[in-house]
């Protein structure tokens, strides 16, 4: 899994979406970008990651696209439409793109998939600003509003905030 932390201008999101659909086609690998507020830590994307690949592998995926499936554990909700929210919108936004290897076209040994160049092709995308820092900055209101942690729920542990937003992530498995 390869990441481009960065700072986005999108004046078309349909567009932008599309841009990065093919990006992913040429290179055989799922790209997606999300509101670097939403985002806990590269472990949180990594789980979400993990999680939809299995889910995939055992036909119990929600989404039919992988990036959407990808999206919904990241976000720990099955509803698509409130998934959306921790996705990138019209505008500038701090972001995090993520790039991940298709898992299926790497085991049938697929030449085409190409982490690298695809982190290239996204970097040098108009809508790429600037490559910046995005995770090391953790926005703990909107996470904690966003995955509905409480100030008592925090109190009770001695878990990060990170580790918190993961747990949601893996909660979504537990409520199919």
């Amino acid at each position: 899994m390869e990441l481009v932390e960065c700072r986005l201008a999108v004046d078309d999101l349909d567009t932008f979406v599309a841009i990065l659909g093919d990006v992913g086609d040429r290179h055989g690998v799922t790209v997606q970008a999300f509101d670097a507020r939403y985002v806990a830590d590269r472990r949180h994307l990594e789980r979400a990651v993990e999680l939809a690949d299995r889910a995939i592998d055992r036909g119990e995926n929600i989404a039919h696209d992988r990036a959407v499936e990808i999206l919904l554990y990241a976000a720990g909700r099955r509803q698509i439409d409130r998934a959306l929210e921790m996705g990138v919108a019209a505008g500038e936004t701090r972001a995090v793109v993520l790039i991940d290897a298709d898992p299926t076209l790497e085991a049938e040994g697929d030449a085409g998939t190409d982490e690298p160049a695809a982190l290239e092709a996204v970097a040098d995308l108009d809508a790429v600003l600037t490559r910046e820092p995005t995770l090391e900055f953790v926005d703990e209101s909107t996470l904690c509003a966003f995955f509905e942690i409480t100030d008592a729920e925090r109190a009770a542990t001695d878990a990060s905030l990170p580790t918190l937003v993961r747990e949601r992530v893996v909660l979504l498995e537990v409520e199919k």
